[in-house]
């Protein structure tokens, strides 16, 4: 009996192969999930299922588990994950595998990222449009939300500013912050909602800052959180937040120029950004004076002399931003 035959007809017919991919892993390994509980409701998987690691496995015994017949079940499953660390001739046995798959065998590509423009990627796509499943993570400001939800499901409630401060103190690693929650759950008591005490009470930071979040906090001219975010940023040099920051002074005295032509409604044409990105940059310019902006500059290329010469880049770095973001 085939996968295909084996279904339901109410079931959407398996596919000899999947690709999932993206930097999520909580949703990968959900996805993982919910394919071996449907394979599991065919047929017993403890005799029909192989795992691989694509950076030790070979293709020949990846492609060998994928043809071996399956013992009292419709179907097999061969799962591979770290496909994207697949050596390149493993990685075209499995293409070559692709063009005339085993109908009783679902092969299951697990990756963080695999470009599309791969040999593989193609050979996964051609098996239809349900074949790649995407597991890109969410964006930042959609995580508060998830985690939330993420909360019901281990049986607590977290209110907005709970699940914010989750998100700030954890990071954007959604295993480490259903991770999080299963700790909280598992201490809460009450019908209660979760607080964003609580979270503060029971999470440490572990989330290194971003770099555009320091540079937003410079274009508000807010030193106080400037200092905080700099204190959590172990892995970006002070040269490459000079340039960023730079980069913003333009972007500010561009937007400020629209603004005092009447157009401030131009700044995302003049930027050649998009709308959403510089959405705050008309309230940033508007919080210096043109001779600020200038004189920031021109304070930028003193500083930088003095970051590339000798001085300490942290303190020549640091006290440049927050002379520039102190308002006078």
């Amino acid at each position: 009996m085939t996968v295909m035959t084996a279904q339901k007809k109410s079931d959407a017919p398996l596919l000899p192969v999947y690709l999932v991919v993206g930097e999520d892993a909580l949703k990968r390994d959900a996805v993982v999930k919910r394919l071996r509980a449907r394979l599991s409701a065919m047929g017993d998987l403890s005799f029909n299922a192989d795992e691989f690691d694509g950076e030790a496995a070979t293709g020949a015994d990846i492609v060998g588990a994928c043809n071996t017949v399956p013992f009292a079940s419709p179907v097999r499953l061969v799962e591979v994950r770290a496909a994207d660390k697949l050596a390149k001739a493993d990685s075209e046995e499995l293409v070559s595998y692709l063009g005339a798959p085993n109908e009783t065998t679902v092969l299951a590509l697990v990756a963080e990222k695999l470009a599309k423009n791969t040999r593989l990627y193609k050979a996964v796509a051609a098996h239809g449009k349900m074949a790649v499943i995407d597991c890109a993570p969410p964006k930042r400001y959609e995580l508060p939300k998830m985690v939330r939800s993420m909360a019901v499901g281990h049986g607590v409630t977290l209110t907005e500013a709970a699940a914010a401060k989750l998100v700030e103190l954890v990071g954007e690693d959604t295993v480490r912050l259903d991770g999080e929650i299963g700790k909280i759950a598992l201490a809460h008591r009450g019908p209660d909602a979760v607080g964003e005490r609580e979270v503060i009470g029971m999470v440490g930071r572990t989330a290194e800052a971003k770099p555009w979040e320091f540079v937003d906090a410079f274009a508000a001219r807010d030193p106080g959180r400037c200092v905080s975010l700099l204190g959590r940023m172990e892995s970006i040099s002070p040269h490459a937040l000079m340039a960023m920051c730079t980069t913003r002074l333009r972007e500010l005295i561009c937007a400020r120029s629209m603004i005092d032509r009447g157009n401030p409604r131009g700044i995302a044409a003049a930027l050649k950004a998009p709308e959403w990105r510089v959405k705050n940059h008309a309230a940033w310019a508007r919080g210096f004076s043109v001779a600020e902006l200038r004189s920031a500059l021109v304070s930028a290329r003193d500083a930088e002399r003095a970051m590339k010469s000798g001085a300490d880049a942290h303190a020549a770095f640091l006290e440049w931003a927050l002379s520039v973001a102190a308002r006078r």
